[in-house]
């Protein structure tokens, strides 16, 4: 009667690690597949030396609408938009563009931009070689600033893609709690 209670717990023992291990093994999992496939919108990364180095040509005979979004979710008190709503681009050709964030609160907040392009297909296509999204951005209470983004769209895509929208999201990362003590910060902290 012991050997079957102790083989069922090494049995469920085993399942529980081996649904820990999958839960670790989804997030890369999930990574990988979206740049395959371009689901969830995720944008390629590149440099401006390497856009220089691997110099295409530009496809003049070729223009996409970029239309630019943004948004911030409701817990972060900032005013936050693109400085141009649409642009016409050709394939090819490096572009600069900002967005405009001010933080409305009384407090430092760091938030975290998180890019999405539309259609998800356009998303492998779509290069950005500076962009705020790479890192955090602290602003202090009442604080402006012009974020840069600078892109380039591979001469790559697809026939059929017209309109390329890239949006953001920006989302409250950390709250800092005392003005004067920059290294207090509360994860989440929305009072």
């Amino acid at each position: 009667m012991f050997d079957s209670v102790g083989n069922t717990l090494k049995a469920l023992l085993a399942i529980a690690v081996l649904m820990v291990g999958f839960g670790f093994v989804l997030v890369p999992l999930y990574d990988v597949v979206c740049d395959i496939t371009g689901l969830n919108g995720k944008t390629g990364v590149t440099t401006t030396a390497e856009v220089e180095k691997n110099q295409q040509a530009v496809d003049s005979n070729r223009t996409v609408t970029v239309q630019f979004d943004g948004n911030v979710k409701s817990d972060l008190p900032w005013a936050f938009h693109p400085t141009e709503f649409s642009m016409e681009v050709q394939l090819g050709q490096l572009y600069h563009t900002e967005y405009y964030a001010k933080n409305t609160a009384a407090v430092e907040i760091i938030g975290q931009a998180v890019p999405s392009v539309a259609p998800a297909r356009a998303s492998k296509y779509f290069n950005k070689t500076e962009c705020f999204c790479f890192t955090e951005q602290l602003l202090k209470a009442g604080e402006e600033m012009q974020m840069p983004l600078t892109f380039i769209i591979s001469r790559d895509l697809p026939e059929n893609v017209k309109l390329v929208t890239l949006s953001y999201t920006f989302f409250n990362k950390y709250q800092v709690v005392d003005s004067t003590a920059s290294d207090t910060i509360n994860p989440h902290n929305n009072s």
